[in-house]
C-alpha cells in the first residue's frame, strides 16, 4: 500500500474526500517526522512509537577496495511495534 491507496482508504473509511484524506494523511505523517527529528518520541496506543535513535560512528569497510573507512555517528528514525499490532501481522 502506498500514500495514494492510503489516502483513498482513509477516505473511505472516514466519509471523506480524497483530497481531505490525503491532506490529513500527509499532516499526521509530518507531524510524526518533525516530532522524532526533533527528539521527541511519538506513541500511537495499539500501533507503536517512533522515536530517534542514535547510531554510534564505527569501522567499515569500502566493498570495491577492501579499504577501512571511519562511518560517522549519526540519527536514525525506529520504529518499534505494540503488542496489538505485532498480533495483528501474525494473525493472532
Amino acid at each position: 500500500m502506498n500514500k495514494a491507496e492510503l489516502s483513498k482508504k482513509v477516505a473511505d473509511e472516514a466519509d471523506l474526500g480524497v483530497g481531505q484524506a490525503e491532506k490529513a494523511v500527509q499532516t499526521a505523517l509530518d507531524a510524526i517526522a518533525d516530532a522524532v527529528a526533533t527528539g521527541d518520541t511519538v506513541t500511537l496506543a495499539g500501533f507503536g512509537t517512533f522515536e530517534r535513535r542514535e547510531r554510534s560512528a564505527r569501522e567499515g569497510r569500502n566493498p570495491q577496495t577492501g579499504e577501512t573507512i571511519q562511518i560517522a555517528a549519526t540519527k536514525v528514525a525506529g520504529f518499534k511495534p505494540a503488542a496489538a499490532f505485532k498480533k495483528a501481522v501474525a494473525g493472532e
